[in-house]
């Protein structure tokens, strides 16, 4: 199959883990770059789970109070700078990161959405924020990754936010965060499909 049409197929496809299709104007933006389908394939399972994980903080924690469309989109276009480095696609390195951001403000997207693309693997950051935070966690639990010092910081956010007592927005955390880990190998199965070229599967 072309790799136009594997593409298209990794943004619309019903997939076995129920993935939400990107929002707009993200899949356009992805056809425009001509982005490896894996990519495209990552960035609908963590956008998914980021909206899970969105409505949850909203409903357990309303004074939470974050910006949904900057989690939404930051979700869906943190890797983007992968399209200029495909490279980290299969292997580390962080690249990427700021190539995303300034990819993003090319393309027209105001640094508060683009940001992002930089932000998600710095969550230590002293200027780090609550929609950091999210994306950050969304990012790590799509294939069931814990990372304990990132889930402290948004327990603390939570906390803080809510009048409860550290333990009490961690065990509260943990239990959802738990049960987006347990659909991990249906997102990991989906992401799989798709190569990173269009020429085959490679590991990503």
């Amino acid at each position: 199959m072309p790799a136009t049409s594997l593409l298209s197929h990794a943004l619309t496809a019903v997939t076995d883990a129920g993935l939400r299709p990107l929002p707009e104007p993200v899949p356009h933006l992805l056809r425009t770059l001509a982005a490896p389908p894996r990519l495209a394939a990552h960035l609908r399972a963590v956008h998914d789970v980021a909206h899970r994980l969105a409505d949850w903080a909203a409903a357990h924690c309303p004074a939470l109070g974050f910006d949904r469309e900057a989690v939404l989109f930051g979700a869906a276009t943190h890797d983007i700078g992968k399209v200029l480095h495909p490279a980290e696609l299969t292997g580390p390195g962080s690249a990427h990161e700021e190539a995303g951001r300034e990819l993003l403000l090319t393309h027209g997207f105001p640094p508060r959405l683009a940001r992002f693309a930089g932000t998600h693997a710095s969550w230590t950051d002293p200027a780090v924020t609550v929609e950091d935070l999210l994306v950050s966690t969304a990012d790590k639990i799509w294939k069931g990754k814990r990372v304990p010092d990132l889930e402290d910081l948004l327990t603390v956010r939570l906390a803080a936010a809510s009048g409860t007592e550290p333990w009490s927005a961690f065990l509260a955390l943990d239990d959802a965060l738990t049960a987006l880990a347990d659909r991990a190998p249906a997102r990991l199965a989906f992401q799989s499909a798709y190569p990173t070229t269009g020429q085959g599967a490679s590991s990503w």
